[in-house]
This record gives C-alpha cells, sequence and structure tokens, in this order.
C-alpha cells in the first residue's frame, strides 16, 4: 500500500490527512516538512535552492503518513521552514531583517528571534543569511496570516475534535534533527522525546512511546538537546487534557543528508513509526483523561 502523501502545493498552507473513522486520540503533526518553496522565496534568496532546504524536516510526513489508516489524522504543513516556521510564536521576529516598524507587541527579544529563528526567519539551519536584503513588514504580516494561522487553526481544530471524541488528545509533534546534532565522543543519540521537562504531557505518554521506541532497539534521550518548541509548549496543556509529545528523529537513520534523498534506512523507519502508530490502540489512556 501507498503510504506516501501526495505532492505538495503552494497554494495550500497545510493538508490535513483524516481517518476515515477516528479510533485514536492522538493528532499527529509534521510542521517543518513542507516542500513547496514559493517563487518569492526563491527569488529574494542569496543562496541556492538546495542551501534553502537545510532546515527542512524532509519526508518526516511521509515516515507518519499511515496514521490515518491507523485512525489518526496527520497535518502536514505544504510550506518549507525557511519561509514561515509554525513552530514560533507568531510575532518573534527579529527586527534587523524588516523595513518598518514591526508591530507594538512584537516579541523581538526572544533568543530564537534573535538568533535568526524566529517566525519569519533570517537564517537556515547553521547560520547562513536566507536574503539579500530586508524585507518589508507588510510582507511578513501576510505571510503569517496566510500560513501561520491557517496551520495554527487546522491544528486547534484537530485537538478540540479530538478532545470531545475521547475526552483527552495526544498531540505528537514530528521532527528530525541533523545527524551530528548530538554527535560527540561519548554521546550518539538516535531519537529524543521532548516534554518541557514533564509539563507539556503526563508522564504515562512519554514512557509509552519510550518503552515503543526501546522496544524496537532504541535508546531514546528526554529534552536534551530538545526539550520541544513553541508547539509543544503552547498545545502540551495537561490540565485540560491535551498532552503534546515531540518527536526528533535523526536524520542519518533515513536520509543522505549531502543530498536530501531517502536510502535504505528509509522503509525501516517508516514501518517502524507505523508500528508506534498502532501500538497506541494498545496503551492506557486513562491517566490523561
Amino acid at each position: 500500500m501507498n503510504l506516501m502523501p501526495p505532492d505538495q502545493s503552494a497554494s495550500t498552507p497545510a493538508t490535513v490527512f483524516l481517518p476515515q473513522r477516528q479510533t485514536l486520540p492522538v493528532v499527529f503533526a509534521s510542521p517543518h516538512s513542507g516542500r513547496a518553496y514559493p517563487d518569492d522565496l526563491v527569488s529574494r534568496a542569496r543562496i541556492d535552492a538546495f542551501a534553502l532546504r537545510a532546515s527542512e524536516d524532509a519526508f518526516v510526513d511521509r515516515l507518519f503518513a499511515a496514521a490515518p489508516q491507523a485512525g489518526a489524522p496527520l497535518l502536514c504543513a505544504n510550506f518549507p521552514r525557511a519561509y514561515v516556521d509554525v513552530n514560533r510564536g507568531a510575532l518573534e521576529l527579529d527586527p534587523r531583517m524588516f523595513d518598518g516598524d514591526l508591530p507594538e507587541h512584537a516579541d523581538i527579544h526572544s533568543m530564537r528571534a534573535l538568533s535568526g529563528l524566529g517566525s519569519i526567519p533570517r537564517v537556515v539551519s547553521g547560520g547562513v543569511e536566507i536574503y539579500k536584503s530586508r524585507l518589508p513588514v507588510a510582507e511578513a504580516l501576510q505571510r503569517i496570516e496566510t500560513y501561520y494561522t491557517p496551520y495554527h487553526s487546522a491544528l486547534q481544530k484537530l485537538i478540540d475534535t479530538t478532545r470531545d471524541l475521547f475526552g483527552f488528545c495526544i498531540l505528537i509533534d514530528c521532527h528530525s534533527m541533523p545527524g551530528d546534532s548530538t554527535d560527540s565522543s561519548q554521546n550518539h543519540v538516535d531519537l529524543v522525546l521532548g516534554d518541557c521537562y514533564g509539563r507539556s504531557c503526563h508522564p504515562a505518554l512519554t514512557r509509552f512511546v519510550g518503552e515503543c521506541f526501546r522496544d524496537m532497539g532504541y535508546q531514546p534521550a528526554y529534552n536534551d538537546p530538545y526539550a520541544g518548541g513553541y508547539c509543544t509548549r503552547h498545545y502540551g496543556q495537561p490540565d485540560q487534557n491535551v498532552h503534546t509529545l515531540q518527536i526528533e528523529i535523526n536524520r542519518a537513520l533515513y536520509m543522505e543528508e549531502e543530498t536530501l534523498t531517502p536510502h535504505r534506512g528509509f522503509t525501516i523507519l517508516r514501518d517502524q513509526m507505523s508500528s508506534l502508530i498502532e501500538q497506541f490502540h494498545q496503551f492506557d489512556g486513562s491517566p490523561l483523561e
């Protein structure tokens, strides 16, 4: 069976893949695997199209493509992270990259904004500058309205619907990390589970997913170096019966980073993620209700 989502379109901010009937209290989201690069990004960039993809969580949407078949919705951003990053606050912006005045309530002092990794990124992974010149503020705000807001509206609707159906909702925020992001002489990590140090979900959820990965032969790390981004913190509200867990997958497991192409490990890992999704049918969610 073909589990690959169809090609993406820049004209549609995000795609929701719904199950025929939702049987799992889980929503899967892939906010950084968008690969439909708008012409205005490519034409304004000082780097080539391949270099623009440095920040992309390439093929993560395809790794989790079995979610609808298993009874859970899957939300995928179609636009690239280098264009709009939905895993940031909407107005988390670096004022140095814009012509004009930002709104008074813009968050210009966050570490992410100051490092060029706000909702409208100034740099791609590795700190490489994206643009030839400053962007008009009006263009930044238009991107947020056109891409950022619809993505989060769709995600909130999926969460609300799931919580109404089951009494609680689990959000799995799906990401990938560079192959060398956790390398050291003492440490190499294939998977990182981020629950904001226990604040974004009940520990039973983190424990369950960790055990699933250990059964697959992995030894996941927890919250280091990725404890969870904006989506994990914002939507992870256990006191409101919404539990969010971020999964970071080492790209070396499934792709050649130098060429951005899947290797033989892709099919293995995709099948393992399909198994993980199916195992949620055995998860005892009573502590989460």
